[in-house]
């Protein structure tokens, strides 16, 4: 009987021990926070609005596939993953100048980014659209705000196409929110 109780008491400590034995992920780098006014990169699922200038059946709006690329007419599939909107354009502008038109312009605008998600210890955790500028603060205030039970000091994201999750610090930093990005809350101890 007492060792009975000597071996339960000896798994209780140790459990109980292995429970406060997380491993928080490293802090994002500089390189992968990013800045506020970065340029906008495009990727699957955002939605534009492409106009070839004196050519209104070229005109309209295309969705960048999952493979990357926009299906446009007359030129096919045009690879668009990773660019901003100037050089999506001039890219576009060379295709369309290889004999179909003469001299093209072309002006792309985003109307629908990717989304983001927020998960964890907020009020409405769940995808919400991206807004050029937006915080990690604002992201969080968009869903609600806070739990009660919420780690305030430490947020987790992971950016598009990103291996792993970082941390941030919760408190006062402007980190941006990135189109695609998982923004993680989690659960304080006490």
């Amino acid at each position: 009987m007492r060792t009975t109780i000597s071996v339960m008491m000896t798994i209780a400590m140790a459990t109980a021990a292995m429970t406060g034995c997380t491993v928080n992920p490293p802090p994002l780098s500089q390189a992968q926070l990013g800045t506020i006014d970065q340029p906008y990169v495009l990727d699957a699922n955002d939605k534009l609005r492409i106009t070839v200038y004196n050519e209104p059946n070229l005109t309209g709006e295309y969705t960048v596939t999952g493979s990357g690329a926009i299906a446009f007419p007359l030129v096919g599939l045009v690879p668009v993953r990773n660019l901003t909107l100037e050089a999506a354009s001039a890219a576009l502008q060379a295709r369309l100048g290889k004999d179909i038109v003469n001299d093209p312009k072309v002006s792309i605008e985003v109307l629908n980014y990717r989304p983001y998600y927020i998960l964890g210890e907020v009020v409405r955790p769940g995808q919400y659209p991206f807004m050029n500028g937006m915080t990690v603060q604002q992201a969080v205030a968009t869903a609600g705000g806070f739990t009660t039970r919420a780690n305030t000091t430490t947020l987790f994201i992971r950016r598009s196409r990103a291996a792993e999750e970082g941390s941030v610090n919760g408190r006062g930093s402007a980190v941006p929110v990135l189109p695609g990005d998982t923004i993680r809350v989690g659960e304080r101890y006490f």
